[in-house]
């Protein structure tokens, strides 16, 4: 595959091997000690530990830091930027998932930075200024999902209460990215699937939010298509790097897009995550489908554009039947109670999902009897 570059909105290198553009980037730039940050699980993957002998022997000093997992959380940062400041590194090298990128970038912003993490809190009252040197950052992901590569937020949880917060600021957008859909070889089909819908479910609610934004929904739609296309062989077939790379770039259009907005699917994702420490893709998946035919009511229209994007009968309804047929053939549970998810956290969930801020731009508004209906239609236990 040739590697191309674009931007939008920062420098991308995409295509098959990219990833061995790092040493040379790095050097160019004329940082020498990066810290590399990776989960648990990345760190112990032979491209992981490559990608450390290569660097070395390119003559530059990374450091290690992979204390993280699952859903990220303030204490992994805090270890981060320890890590950061007693090694003296002077870059960080994000590789990884959602996971990764989000805490990369918080610790790069703590790095430099006075006070608390969430001192930093997006709408915050007297919210501290972003306003110090960051070291530079670049992004390499491993999954096709969040899109965070390409994003200007970090969403970070608070340990004791779970509560996710979201640090922003146009300044953690990663300078390089180097985008290999080879670093997607053998992700486990489960996990494709997950950070798949995750893919989708971003470009599906940047479309369908509230506000004039024609380019975010232009990216949004083709997000759409190139998901319609790819990921269930990405899932069937993981060495598929057409499939691969198809996924790879669909989850930077949705991470783009969604600076538009997003929707309830989202609200309800981030309170199942709270409760159940639940993978935020395999969350959203789960919810789209009643979300979508929630939502019908009043954009039938635009989900008929988004059936037509991925080949299906060109109505609201032909896209929610497409949505529930490409789950069930990516492995995707029908119900929130196939993973545990019960009755009795009903009221906690609806109470946590109300004071999101991302159902605020879905087209359709949301009370709490609202959301209450949209867990129960997903099938509650």
């Amino acid at each position: 595959m040739t590697i191309h570059e674009f931007c939008f909105p920062t420098t991308v290198r995409f295509g098959s091997g990219a990833r061995h553009e790092l040493p040379t980037a790095l050097s160019q730039r004329g940082w020498q000690r990066p810290l590399l940050v990776s989960d648990r699980q990345v760190a112990q993957l032979p491209f992981c530990q490559e990608m450390v002998t290569v660097l070395t022997a390119a003559g530059l000093k990374p450091i290690q830091f992979s204390d993280l997992g699952g859903n990220p959380v303030k204490s992994q940062v805090v270890a981060g930027v320890a890590t950061f400041q007693q090694q003296q590194a002077d870059s960080i090298v994000a590789l990884g998932g959602g996971a990764a990128l989000d805490v990369a970038k918080a610790i790069a912003l703590m790095a430099h930075h006075p006070g608390d993490l969430f001192d930093y809190e997006d709408g915050k009252p007297l919210v501290r200024p972003v306003d110090r040197p960051l070291p530079g950052l670049v992004a390499l992901p491993t999954t096709a999902g969040t899109g965070s590569e390409v994003g200007r937020s970090s969403v970070i949880a608070d340990d004791a209460t779970q509560a996710k917060k979201i640090i922003f600021s146009p300044r953690l957008l990663p300078a390089l990215i180097l985008a290999d859909p080879e670093l997607l070889v053998g992700l486990p089909p489960a996990i494709t699937a997950a950070t798949g819908m995750d893919a989708l479910t971003h470009c599906v609610e940047a479309y369908l939010a509230q506000g004039f934004h024609p380019m975010c929904d232009g990216i949004a739609v083709e997000g759409v298509r190139l998901v319609g296309r790819h990921l269930r062989r990405s899932v069937a077939q993981g060495d598929d790097l057409e499939a691969r790379g198809g996924m790879l770039a669909a989850a930077m259009m949705g991470g783009v897009a969604f600076q538009k907005g997003l929707g309830v699917t989202h609200s309800c994702a981030h309170a199942l995550s709270t409760v159940y420490d639940l993978h935020h893709g395999l969350a959203n998946a789960l919810m789209i489908t009643a979300a979508m035919e929630f939502n019908q009511v009043v954009v039938a229209e635009k989900l008929a554009t988004l059936a037509t994007a991925v080949g299906a009968t060109p109505t609201a309804a032909g896209f929610i039947d497409w949505l529930e047929a490409l789950k069930a053939d990516i492995g995707i549970p029908t119900q929130l109670g196939a993973v545990g998810v019960m009755a009795e956290q009903l009221e906690r969930l609806v109470a946590i999902a109300v004071t999101d801020g991302c159902h605020q731009l879905n087209p359709r508004s949301c009370t709490t009897d609202d959301l209450r209906a949209l867990y129960q239609a997903a099938g509650i236990g």
